[in-house]
């Protein structure tokens, strides 16, 4: 079955974006870049909620267009673009591209596409990873820890009623001091 990878630039401190909606401290360089090329080809759907569609959409369907940007760069746009975007939102009127729009029943549409054939889908964005985690929907947590610390912002996970169980399943130290845990649910049974 088709797993749902929640995974995000985070800060030591558990921010996915500084005060202001700040996130130009996650740039990463091309060490880190080239694997997140890697993971989109593994990547069969996106799945986004409002803000993260809007962000992601805002740049990466052109930005190959751009000869100014690197290689691995340009190749993520490519990828990024041909990959299937399924976006939560009940606000939005349409989405574009190689995207449909979902606005109600997320357990449900979830199901429906872990069922189907293809390979594991990955979650963008804390406001919908809140949802999902509430639903219990998220298989795989991969948090890319960045050495700053932002004191404040946008968190991660959000408080949660219940306890969620993990394995960590593997780790990656990059050179830029960024470390990749890779983290998977234990569903207990009973």
């Amino acid at each position: 079955m088709r797993k749902v990878i929640y995974s995000m630039l985070v800060s030591l401190d558990g921010y996915i974006e500084a005060p202001g909606h700040d996130i130009s401290w996650t740039n990463p360089d091309e060490e880190l870049h080239r694997h997140f090329n890697e993971l989109e080809r593994e990547t069969d759907t996106h799945l986004f909620g409002r803000r993260m569609y809007e962000t992601m959409a805002a740049y990466w369907p052109t930005a190959d267009r751009d000869t100014s940007i690197p290689d691995y760069v340009a190749e993520y746009a490519r990828l990024w673009r041909d990959t299937e975007k399924v976006v939560f939102s009940t606000t939005l009127e349409r989405v574009e591209g190689n995207a449909r729009l979902v606005r109600e029943n997320v357990a449900e549409e979830v199901a429906a596409l872990k069922r189907q054939p293809g390979g594991d889908m990955d979650l963008g964005g804390a406001g919908i990873a809140a949802t999902f985690m509430q639903l219990d929907l998220i298989d795989e947590y991969r948090l890319y820890v960045h050495p700053v610390i932002l004191g404040g912002g946008a968190p991660m996970l959000p408080a949660v009623d219940h306890r969620f169980d993990l394995r960590l399943s593997e780790t990656r130290a990059f050179g830029s001091g960024v470390v990749m845990l890779r983290y998977e649910r234990v569903r207990n049974a009973g």
